[in-house]
């Protein structure tokens, strides 16, 4: 086995960490496929070098009048903070950034599907949801349930079931009710109530 040289070591370091960890923390906040970064590595080479042209004003201070030998701990803090925290904040900023209202518009939403918009909000609701077999399923859907996102199957766990009346208005809870789950498959329609 052919053990690399050191200097490929720390050009793989400079030019292809930053980049992961941004799409790391990207795919980690925004829900999606799973990243085969085989074929995402030249993106993380580039958003690499996009968070070293943000900073190369800092990299040009810190590399200049003999900065890492007067001041090597100043110098390895910005070295830090460059190479691994900044990659870490950048993919945030540009997530908050696209929930600006002036800027939402010019943006596809980041939410794949309605029902990860829904459900991340982790609001209590009461639901309705008719199946397609022409049964309703009742329930409280609050902080004990659970909905499962995107790319996973949907799912639903609502916290406890209710029974409804003829006019769809919630009646009472089914004694001794633990909840119900709800597979999407079964699904043709859902009601939100508050």
């Amino acid at each position: 086995m052919k053990i690399p040289d050191m200097n490929n070591i720390i050009f793989f370091i400079l030019f292809f960490i930053p980049g992961f960890i941004s799409l790391k923390i990207y795919d980690f906040l925004i829900l999606g496929e799973k990243r085969d970064f085989s074929k995402s590595f030249a993106e993380a080479i580039g958003y690499s070098c996009l968070n070293y042209g943000a900073f190369s004003w800092l990299l040009l201070i810190i590399h200049s009048n003999n900065f890492h030998n007067t001041n090597p701990i100043c110098y390895f803090i910005f070295i830090f903070l460059i190479l691994f925290i900044f990659p870490i904040i950048w993919p945030i900023l540009f997530i908050q950034a696209l929930k600006y209202k002036p800027l939402k518009k010019y943006f596809n939403n980041l939410i794949p599907k309605p029902w990860d918009y829904v459900f991340l909000k982790r609001e209590p609701y009461w639901i309705i949801i008719y199946l397609k077999n022409g049964n309703k399923v009742a329930g409280i859907y609050d902080m004990d349930s659970f909905a499962s996102l995107y790319p996973v199957e949907e799912q639903i766990y609502m916290q406890q079931a209710w029974k409804l009346d003829d006019q769809d208005r919630f009646i009472k809870a089914i004694e001794r009710s633990k909840g119900v789950i709800v597979m999407r498959e079964e699904i043709s329609l859902i009601k939100f109530f508050q």
